[in-house]
């Protein structure tokens, strides 16, 4: 078929990668866009979105459970076949309506696996393409566990469309996926362990309210194991046994479906990137400040797959367009670190944004910190949540706001709002005195602020 030359040609169809590829086609270039999997990336199909149609109906069982007694005659029950034909309608349309987005812009689309032949040169199957800029934008991939009996796990995407629930499940990992899955499952009658390496989950977030979210995971009857490594998997389909060792002992649990959620890593492994000479690192693809590989100028990386940030969808997006900007008009848009609000949504969600108290002590910051459980506040008792908390951090001198962790219903809403305070520099005492909606959880925020 010979060589086909475009001006850029972005691997990858998620946010990131549809981001670059249609600013670059409105400014004119022409623009190859290729994906192994489904068009439309993971968090639309198999990761954010599919995921919170699940919470939601997870929300209104947990909801229901709270209220049982209290005016609500009996608990809502998961349909679970019902919920994923729901989910369907989200996620089913996806790749067809991608390609078509992209086909009417004018876009080339490829489907099948990349690989790099020479540092301008990709090839798919028999076809090889090149181009001046080439943009990688894969995200990740389940980490291998390296263990016997690895090919039992389902991973994430798996667990996303499970036909039915089994009675018991196993999560491998202490992270959103495991935590948020574990809820999910609870709430729809499984009975749900975690086993997970650390010392602690959900290590990025806030120690305090971690501990009490826990405790909230205890109540419900999920079982949390930690500092221990799951070491192989045994049985067939739907007997499984799960072996792991804690403290040098080694211990057995049976289950019927055992998830990988024990972290991801950057989805390069058929890139072939040492041919483009393209460096990467322990968490991706090694970029400077515009993006740009530091080993092959004319190769971008943006969203999960570049090293830089958190894998979160928004910053996906945000780095699609700056590698846009800095490929079409030359390197003048750098990576900025602003605050990104991030939400685990188990129920009660724990939402945070900015230094956690560890990390604020290790800068060397003097900090004011207010922590308080809040069950027994109104908006905790109205709908009879049990383990609400918050702890936020604001630098003593200034009055400025560096951290905020909330645990409980609307915190997801409410970490906005500190977000917002956070990145224009409204200080405490400023936004302790706005005046919100009443009764709503912005009306608690001026509760949540140290007096300044």
């Amino acid at each position: 078929m010979g060589m086909l030359t475009f001006d850029l040609i972005v691997i990858g169809t998620g946010s990131a990668g549809a981001t670059v590829a249609q600013t670059a086609r409105k400014a004119g270039k022409s623009v190859a866009i290729i994906d192994k999997l489904p068009f439309g990336g993971t968090c639309s199909q198999r990761g954010c979105d599919p995921k919170k149609i699940l919470v939601g109906a997870a929300e209104i069982v947990a909801r229901s459970e709270q209220l049982t007694g209290k005016g609500i005659t009996s608990p809502a029950t998961i349909d679970w076949d019902a919920l994923m034909q729901f989910k369907k309608t989200f996620t089913s349309p996806i790749p067809e309506r991608t390609q078509s987005k992209f086909t009417d812009q004018g876009i080339q689309i490829f489907q099948g696996i990349a690989s790099f032949s020479s540092a301008n040169t990709i090839r798919i199957g028999e076809v090889e393409l090149t181009a001046n800029h080439i943009v990688v934008a894969t995200g990740q991939r389940p980490q291998p566990l390296n263990i016997p009996g690895e090919k039992l796990l389902i991973d994430s995407t798996g667990f996303l469309e499970l036909p039915r629930l089994p009675a018991k499940i196993v999560m491998v990992g202490g992270g959103y996926i495991a935590f948020e899955f574990a809820h999910i499952a609870a709430r729809a009658g499984a009975k749900v362990s975690i086993i997970h390496q650390g010392q602690r989950p959900l290590e990025g977030f806030d120690a305090d309210l971690v501990a009490l979210l826990v405790k909230a995971m205890n109540a419900i009857g999920i079982h949390i194991i930690l500092d221990a490594r799951v070491t192989a998997l045994e049985g067939d389909r739907d007997e499984l046994i799960v072996r792991y060792s804690q403290h040098d002992k080694e211990h057995t649990v049976s289950t019927n479906l055992v998830v990988h959620a024990a972290g991801r890593v950057a989805d390069v492994a058929e890139l072939d990137l040492g041919n483009a000479g393209v460096t990467v690192g322990k968490k991706g693809i090694v970029v400077n400040e515009y993006l740009q590989s530091v080993s092959n100028p004319g190769i971008y990386a943006c969203g999960d797959v570049a090293e830089k940030g958190l894998p979160l969808t928004p910053l996906a997006s945000y780095e699609g367009s700056i590698v846009a900007e800095n490929i079409l008009n030359g390197n003048n848009r750098m990576y900025e670190d602003n605050p990104v609000p991030t939400a685990v949504f188990t129920i009660p969600t724990l939402a945070s944004v900015g230094l956690t108290e560890e990390q604020a002590k290790d800068k060397g910051l003097r900090v004011q910190v207010r922590c308080q459980e809040t069950n027994d506040w109104y908006s905790s008792r109205r709908i009879n949540e049990s383990f609400t908390a918050f702890k936020t951090l604001v630098e003593a001198e200034t009055g400025t706001i560096v951290g905020a962790h909330v645990l409980g219903s609307g915190s997801e809403e409410l970490i906005n709002l500190f977000t917002l305070a956070i990145r224009h520099r409204i200080n405490a005492k400023d936004l302790g005195a706005m005046l919100f909606a009443y009764p709503t959880h912005g009306s608690d925020l001026s509760s949540m602020l140290p007096d300044h």
